[in-house]
């Protein structure tokens, strides 16, 4: 099923913080919200989320409408997986147990929850530190766990907000091809919020540069890097 973004706006009273913007996301696709801080692409992340309500436009998955007219479908109920900048796991709680709590919280069954956090943690590579407290865990373990507990619920559309910035540089490139890795490999559909270019253009398989609320540019990597639009991403490309 395909994401639809029509017409999609945000104001905080009178500042506008996007624009009014429609944006399609096929089925399966990897797209990278790229631009440079203020230019409204965690806003967009967070109104596809339900975290933010839209002050214009409609939001559809499939057939369904998850916001139009004031009405909003609550986040918990849109089947979305959401990993955020910072690592946001509880450090009472084992890696499993972070993994496991959103099933626990939808009442799944006992058996279904550890063989879905049992999958998770084996697709980042966390399987042996399952029963471990996170304050023994490296920064990328953590977003690991951050990882594979959006993963556990199996959503229909993952949401990623920079997930790696806190990471050094090395993480951030290992975590750069494991995340590409397991794209291809779930053919899951990802929305994936960056101000990296390298992030952008090495994982995904649309580039959406923002800017100032606008979208100013949309296309595959190669694309966007063979012919970039003239005027601010152009620019932009070239402070890389």
């Amino acid at each position: 099923m395909n994401l639809k973004l029509d017409q999609l706006s945000k104001s905080f009273g009178k500042k506008s913080v996007l624009s009014p913007l429609t944006l399609d996301v096929s089925s399966g696709e990897f797209v990278a919200l790229l631009g440079p801080s203020g230019c409204g692409k965690t806003t967009l992340l967070r109104m596809i989320a339900g975290l933010e309500q839209p002050t214009a436009g409609t939001i559809s998955f499939g057939e369904e409408t998850l916001y139009k007219n004031g009405k909003s479908v609550p986040p918990e109920k849109r089947g979305f997986g959401m990993v955020f900048q910072s690592y946001a796991v509880w450090p009472h709680m084992t890696v499993f147990e972070n993994v496991e709590f959103p099933l626990r919280v939808r009442k799944q069954p006992k058996p279904e929850r550890r063989k879905r956090v049992q999958e998770a943690l084996e697709l980042v590579h966390l399987e042996t530190l399952a029963g471990e407290y996170p304050g023994k865990l490296s920064g990328g373990q953590q977003q690991r766990v951050a990882l594979a507990r959006g993963l556990a619920m199996e959503p229909r559309i993952l949401l990623l907000d920079e997930p790696l910035s806190n990471l050094d540089a090395r993480l951030r490139a290992e975590l750069r091809r494991e995340i590409r890795d397991l794209h291809r490999k779930l053919k899951i559909t990802i929305v994936y919020v960056t101000h990296d270019q390298k992030e952008a253009f090495q994982m995904s398989t649309r580039v959406v540069v923002l800017n100032d609320g606008k979208i100013e540019q949309a296309g595959t990597p190669e694309e966007i890097r063979a012919n970039p639009a003239p005027g601010f991403v152009r620019e932009f490309l070239a402070e890389a």
